[in-house]
């Protein structure tokens, strides 16, 4: 287990860095490293990323690289947020970003950021049976969760955040009561959706976890606005000042830094929203965020805490996958992956082996082109755990793991894929009968060519499965990957 862990957070409004030492099941901050750029404000009228944002972003990670030499690439885990999401030109830009950082960067889904940020305010807090109700305002989006103890229970991302909203209504830096209440219309409308599900029947304790929350409590707290914590009464008297105010510049207030101020009147806005719409009276500010989970969500798949594991399980179970025929399944899958493709680490083998367990989950809608349907399932599903990244490759494994190749043709140029997915094809066969198989002697080498072997005898015994690999084979050389069948 690597002694020093490290996140890179690119949200909406500042990029972060943060290292934490491991002692146990414990994380304790080394250092953080804080760059605002209001990254989601550079996106162009056709929600593109514009030049000027690339570069100051590329510079930035720059930077974050340099700071992170001496910290293990495993060990560190970067995600992007909303505006990864969003930006229309996100994918072109991923390459370029993760040149820069050095490590790959994973862009998370809503419900997936909200995970995280609820774990990592979990670990700020006193453990306790009692639910909590935790609001993160983030650049580009609000996330809300319900949870108890380190488990959430509901999970809601919304695309309102204190960059998109100061943008929309803000970007002048004028601030007007019709302003503030048209910002607030919208805001309110957008929370009104959740509303029923998040409401004060819900929960019993309230926080919020983003550096918009603490900015405002402690603006709240050391201007004698309200006694502890974010109270209606005191935002109402914030309010009034902003308003009086009426530009965000000549506002003067202890506690506000300047690279809050810019972002403070969004900030204000959805909090007013949130809280007049979910009945709130009272919401302590607290650390970890989204930040902080990811270092403990890293710290678990060094450990048996994985959450990805958690949520294959609970797949398998959800979806009424046979146990045992997906452990054949998948054993046989790693262990010709090993064979073809020494080289593989624990993440591949890891992912081959949840997609073996998975790749029947389409059964339960149909047998008929199951892999299709439960590659929808897990391009669509929300994984906890799992990065968009790793979700999509699950899907394209199960998407490719019986019928034609040119369904997933593209994918096979990477050698990484192409081993993946042919060891689970070759499992796949072998094991079709879904009775227990005598384990036949077989070898795989990736090449080119593709040289695979199997037992004569075993052959001679299992016509049906002699005839699905020459099909196999036929199917490779129609996509240009030359196969040779050694004797064995």
């Amino acid at each position: 287990m690597p002694d020093t862990l490290a996140v890179v957070d690119l949200g909406s409004n500042s990029f972060r860095l943060e290292i934490g030492r491991v002692e146990g099941d414990q994380i304790y901050r080394l250092d953080t490293w804080r760059e605002t750029l209001r990254f989601g404000a550079g996106l162009d009228g056709k929600g593109r990323i514009t030049p000027t944002a690339a570069r100051l972003a590329l510079a930035c990670l720059a930077r974050f690289r340099e700071r992170l030499s001496g910290v293990h690439p495993s060990a560190v885990r970067a995600v992007g947020t909303n505006t990864f999401r969003v930006a229309g030109n996100a994918a072109q830009f991923l390459p370029q970003a993760e040149r820069a950082l050095g490590v790959p960067i994973d862009i998370i889904p809503g419900a997936e950021e909200a995970r995280l940020i609820y774990l990592g305010a979990a670990h700020e807090l006193s453990p306790s049976p009692r639910a909590r109700l935790v609001i993160d305002i983030g650049g580009g989006s609000t996330e809300f969760i319900i949870g108890r103890n380190f488990e959430p229970e509901r999970l809601e991302s919304l695309t309102i955040g204190c960059v998109d909203i100061t943008r929309r209504f803000f970007a002048d830096g004028n601030i007007s009561a019709a302003v503030l209440r048209a910002a607030e219309t919208v805001a309110r409308a957008e929370i009104e959706g959740i509303a029923q599900d998040f409401g004060p029947a819900h929960w019993q304790d309230a926080y919020a976890s983003s550096g918009t929350a603490s900015a405002l409590a402690e603006i709240l707290e050391q201007n004698g606005f309200s006694e502890a914590g974010i109270t209606p009464a005191g935002m109402a008297r914030l309010r009034r000042r902003l308003i009086a105010a009426g530009r965000v510049e000549n506002l003067r207030l202890h506690a506000l830094k300047p690279e809050r101020l810019p972002v403070l009147a969004g900030g204000l806005v959805i909090m007013n929203a949130a809280m007049a719409e979910l009945k709130v009276e009272r919401i302590d500010a607290v650390g970890g965020a989204l930040r902080l989970g990811v270092l403990y969500d890293l710290l678990g798949r060094t450990t048996a805490r994985d959450a990805r594991e958690a949520t294959v399980q609970r797949f398998t179970e959800r979806y009424g996958v046979e146990p045992g025929h997906a452990d054949h399944v998948r054993e046989l899958a790693t262990r010709l992956l090993r064979q073809c493709l020494p080289e593989a680490d624990s993440d591949a083998l890891r992912l081959l082996g949840w997609s073996a367990r998975l790749h029947e989950i389409g059964m339960s809608v149909s047998h008929l082109g199951f892999h299709k349907h439960g590659a929808y399932i897990l391009q669509h599903a929300d994984m906890p755990g799992f990065s968009a990244r790793e979700q999509q490759r699950l899907a394209w494994l199960v998407l490719g793991c019986r019928g034609g190749l040119s369904k997933v043709g593209g994918a096979l140029a990477d050698p990484l894929f192409r081993a993946q997915v042919l060891a689970l094809r070759l499992a796949v066969i072998i094991h079709h009968a879904r009775a227990q198989v005598a384990s036949p002697r077989i070898s795989l080498q990736l090449g080119p060519p593709i040289r695979f072997s199997v037992s004569a005898r075993w052959l001679k015994s299992h016509p049906l499965s002699a005839h699905l690999l020459d099909k196999e084979r036929l199917q490779w050389v129609g996509m240009g990957f030359a196969w040779k069948r050694d004797a064995a």
